[in-house]
């Protein structure tokens, strides 16, 4: 057994926030947030109080459980990244079987939760998520495909829908419309942040768009999906979801969008990892405004 090895499987002393830090917390607080304002949408009244934290609770369980597959997967990876090397596990602080222990567990009490608490399709459809991220973009698309990002971004974009059917226990068209924008968003939000990891990536041996096709292609990619991603961001209001305060909100957001896919474009400095943290931003702000919109019109009406 080789040194990598070693320290991988001999763990150093735990803290309780390593295993926090294997639940990618940052990330599933904006899911949450998404997740939240499906809830919040999918009815004009408020909902229970009582179900959506029961929901969020196990939504986001199962969303912890599925990225500490994520880090036990690609924990040989990450020890190559200077951007992932200092997770737990590359680290030695928690072994590949500390860390899958505790994913199963979170994950069969939070899909557990969804079905006894919730409802069934919540849980299968978060079950389905689980698995889309952990097993089939992780251990596959990941390394099969530069269009990983592209194929495995519907799991990535179900928390909204799974918030909607948590509280409604059906699929609806408008439901789908959110799993729609962040399908569309996501590629824009990543690959900003593979060109300016690229030379990681190269490293680690992931086929990410950058790696495979160059920067500029991949720039090219970015502006055509980002112009997808604003196409959709008008549907809520074309279809009657969401009305003029959430037209203006997004537009706002959408111009300052471009402006950044620009900079990128022009290959100023710094300009890939900016778009990626100005992504993030974006994607809250246009829940927000949803959220606005939604409960000012019913107050209006």
């Amino acid at each position: 057994m080789n040194e990598p090895d070693v320290i991988l499987e001999e763990a150093k002393q735990t803290s309780w926030k390593d295993y926090l830090s294997l639940c990618k917390p940052k990330v599933v607080l904006v899911m949450l947030l998404t997740a939240l304002v499906g809830m919040l949408l999918a009815q004009d009244s408020l909902p229970s109080i009582v179900q959506m934290l029961i929901g969020l609770i196990g939504i986001a369980l199962a969303s912890g459980s599925a990225a500490a597959v994520n880090h036990v997967m690609d924990r040989k990876i990450d020890q190559k990244m200077a951007r992932t090397k200092g997770r737990p596990l590359p680290q030695g602080k928690l072994t590949a079987k500390q860390a899958i222990s505790f994913a199963g567990c979170i994950g069969v009490l939070g899909i557990g939760m969804l079905a006894v608490f919730v409802n069934l399709l919540t849980a299968w459809l978060t079950l389905f998520a689980l698995i889309g991220y952990a097993v089939v973009y992780t251990v596959w698309l990941k390394r099969a495909t530069p269009q990983n990002i592209v194929i495995g971004g519907l799991a990535g974009a179900a928390p909204p829908l799974l918030g909607w059917t948590a509280i409604t226990g059906s699929i609806e068209p408008n439901s789908l419309l959110l799993v729609l924008i962040i399908f569309a968003w996501t590629p824009p939000h990543f690959w900003s942040l593979c060109i300016a990891r690229k030379a990681d990536y190269e490293k680690a041996g992931v086929p990410m768009l950058p790696v495979t096709h160059g920067s500029q292609y991949t720039r090219l990619q970015i502006v055509l999906y980002s112009l997808i991603m604003l196409l959709t961001t008008l549907f809520p209001y074309m279809t009657g979801m969401s009305g003029l305060i959430y037209l203006l909100g997004v537009s706002v957001i959408n111009a300052r969008f471009i402006y950044w896919v620009w900079q990128l474009v022009k290959k100023a400095e710094g300009a890939p990892m900016s778009l990626f943290l100005h992504s993030i931003n974006y994607i809250m702000w246009l829940f927000v405004f949803l959220l606005v919109d939604h409960y000012l019109m019913a107050m209006l009406s």
